[in-house]
């Protein structure tokens, strides 16, 4: 049989990386795209296999000369700290970015899934948030460039698969976290386990009893890998929350990076950022029923891994 093609936009990202190692898994032939703008070539130089790397940014065209069964749109800053940093660039990703990733995937015939996230929902007004709801979002704050961007990019997405007939699938991918994770990246998982290893407080944010549901990379790359595989024509285009319903308070997580790190603690508050959701917890009733998916690694378990990973990469 013919060896099946994908792409991944923002393949040398977290999530993008570990999502190219798992479709080399299932036999793919992968070439990934990245501007390198948040990501880095370290996530990607030891990936060994059918793989292809092309440092382009997908905002100013995505030219490829080749057919491409399955497209992954991934491309995007994806932490506060980045899209706070890059709110133009995360702004034209969502639009102009996603634009040409449809347009390929029309010209070529490929099913193309786009990254959105949680982050549509905004600072939601009912929990779980279910993928009927809308959402509560504050266009003009500075989480706006990023809420808007994969608002608009689903959108997007909806008009090309009801106008063009493109396959389409939209993940709303929850707070993931594991190894890749930069330090810096701002999030709330590779913060702790930065500061708890080098000994400094940890840095919560407002009272820290706001809650986020954690998952494990390995769990939402199968989630998102099952929902690009979903056969579904009456279900397969509409939008499908990945993540854990396990919520857990800010103040609770700290605690436990504190114990699996075998380190004591204390916390150290500051001001809730504008915007900051209050909670965080998908229901994933689509992602159990439709794609038969739900996360296996457990908190603990995923956060043992990510603090071996941390102290492996940095001299604590």
């Amino acid at each position: 049989m013919k060896k099946r093609r994908a792409l991944v936009t923002g393949c040398a990202g977290f999530l993008g990386s570990h999502l190219v190692v798992r479709l080399l898994q299932e036999g793919f032939s992968v070439v990934g795209v990245d501007n390198l703008i948040t990501g880095t070539k370290r996530n990607i130089e030891q990936i060994e296999g059918d793989f292809r790397f092309l440092e382009l940014d997908v905002t100013t065209g995505l030219w490829l000369e080749e057919d491409f069964d399955r497209i992954y749109h991934f491309a995007s800053p994806a932490s506060p700290a980045d899209y706070i940093q890059y709110p133009i660039q995360t702004l034209k990703v969502g639009a102009l970015g996603t634009h040409n990733v449809l347009g390929l995937a029309k010209a070529c015939g490929g099913r193309v899934l786009l990254a959105s996230t949680s982050e549509v929902y905004g600072d939601p007004e009912i929990s779980p948030q279910t993928e009927d709801y809308w959402g509560h979002v504050n266009p003009i704050g500075p989480r706006g460039v990023y809420d808007e961007a994969k608002r608009f990019a689903e959108a997007m997405v909806m008009a090309y698969h009801r106008v063009h007939g493109v396959e389409t699938r939209i993940a709303r991918i929850f707070n993931t976290y594991g190894p890749r994770m930069r330090r810096n990246d701002g999030r709330v998982v590779p913060t702790f386990i930065d500061q708890i290893l080098r000994g400094e407080p940890l840095t919560v944010h407002g009272d820290g009893k706001q809650t986020r549901s954690f998952t494990y990379v390995d769990d939402t790359i199968d989630g998102i890998f099952r929902l690009m595989e979903f056969e579904n024509s009456e279900r397969a285009f509409l939008p499908v929350n990945i993540g854990s319903s396990d919520e857990k308070t800010l103040l609770e997580l700290a605690a436990l990076v504190a114990r699996l790190a075998g380190r004591d603690y204390e916390i150290r508050y500051c001001p809730l950022p504008v915007d900051d959701p209050k909670v965080r917890r998908p229901d994933i009733t689509r992602a159990r029923e439709w794609l038969g998916w739900e996360p296996r690694v457990t908190l603990e378990e995923g956060l043992r891994r990510t603090i071996a990973w941390f102290r492996g990469r940095s001299p604590f």
